[in-house]
């Protein structure tokens, strides 16, 4: 990281200094165990007392943040100290990559294939026929893009992520390491003799603008139409969507999640790891999903909590968790009375 001063690093996520302004900064360091020359945030009151003890020279806090003693540290004030140390971290990020233009050698890239300026293309990748890639474009080592691919400005596709025939993506995504974009749906026939015909996947894969793709997470083509991913949407690692799904607008979704065929997830949808989407089903805007969950039918009403497997909302699903927690105790009560139903009823 370069120095910058606290005054510059103000300017950057329009925060109001308190302390020495021309500190210098050139590392990023965790509160915790942050030292001399480097920046940190505090966001979690839990980590309010290193605050008091840190070593860092300047530190992003809230605004409504009251001191409980003097900090050696500059300070820099913002209504939202994560999202300003997020928009920092970020700059920093695109000063790194924003150095890297040209194309290495060896790689390979059709004669038909159009591309803007500023871009980067790594040693190895591979960039296919009548493929369209926009400015400021970086593609690292072993990227495969395939023929009649559209690819928007400000796209980084990290090494090893593939891109087959036919999708489009548009502008500022991150795909990140071994992500596989537009492979065939998961479509098979079952024939009178008990074997499986494939079902040939002729869609593709629709990325809009503003997205980001975990690790080794993989998009299915539709078998006809666009599986579609709305602008907003970030991915975790490890998740595998499935053919002609359409993720709303600002969802996230995290690690391990697996989604079904056809299944529509509306806008500002948020969802836990290792969560399972049974297909043909829709969720409605706004839904929170707690973590394994297993969805199985439509969640119509916007803005619900659920839970469990079968998903069922959040305070029905807890109360139903205590009494599973108490069923042995009840059967016990149960065999007890049915022993003295038995005793009068031989009384009688």
């Amino acid at each position: 990281m370069p120095q910058f001063s606290a005054q510059q690093i103000a300017i950057m996520i329009q925060g109001t200094v308190e302390g020495d302004a021309a500190v210098q900064v050139s590392q990023f360091g965790k509160i915790e165990e942050a030292k001399n020359g480097e920046i940190s945030f505090l966001a979690n009151p839990k980590y309010e007392d290193y605050l008091y003890q840190t070593q860092a020279s300047v530190i992003i806090i809230n605004e409504a943040l009251v001191l409980k003693q003097p900090v050696t540290a500059t300070l820099i004030r913002v209504p939202d100290a994560y999202a300003a140390f997020a928009t920092l971290l970020t700059k920093y990020q695109e000063l790194k990559t924003n150095n890297l233009t040209g194309i290495q050698s060896p790689s390979f890239i059709a004669s038909t294939a159009i591309l803007g300026e500023n871009n980067y293309v790594a040693a190895f990748a591979h960039i296919g026929e009548n493929v369209t890639i926009g400015n400021n474009v970086k593609i690292f080592p072993n990227v495969v893009i395939g023929d009649n691919v559209k690819i928007g400005n400000n796209v980084i596709l990290h090494p090893g992520v593939v891109v087959y025939t036919d999708c489009i993506l548009g502008n500022n995504i991150t795909i990140h390491a071994g992500a596989v974009i537009g492979a065939d749906g998961f479509g098979f026939a079952p024939k009178a003799d008990g074997s499986f015909q494939k079902v040939p996947q002729l869609g593709n894969v629709i990325i809009e603008d503003n997205v980001e793709i975990g690790s080794n997470s993989t998009i299915d083509r539709a078998t006809i139409g666009s599986t579609i991913i709305r602008k907003g949407v970030k991915l975790d690692n490890l998740i595998q969507i499935a053919h002609n799904v359409e993720i709303g607008e600002n969802t996230v979704i995290a690690a391990q999640t697996g989604i079904s065929g056809s299944t529509k997830i509306g806008k500002g949808v948020m969802v836990g790891g290792q969560v399972g989407f049974a297909g043909h089903i829709s969720i409605a805007n706004g839904v929170k999903i707690a973590a394994q969950s297993g969805v199985t039918k439509s969640i119509k009403v916007p803005n619900l909590t659920v839970t469990g497997n079968p998903a069922s909302e959040h305070t029905t699903a807890l109360r139903a968790q205590v009494y599973m927690k108490n069923l042995p105790s009840l059967e016990k009560r149960v065999k007890e009375l049915e022993i003295l139903v038995q005793q009068l009823s031989q009384k009688g």
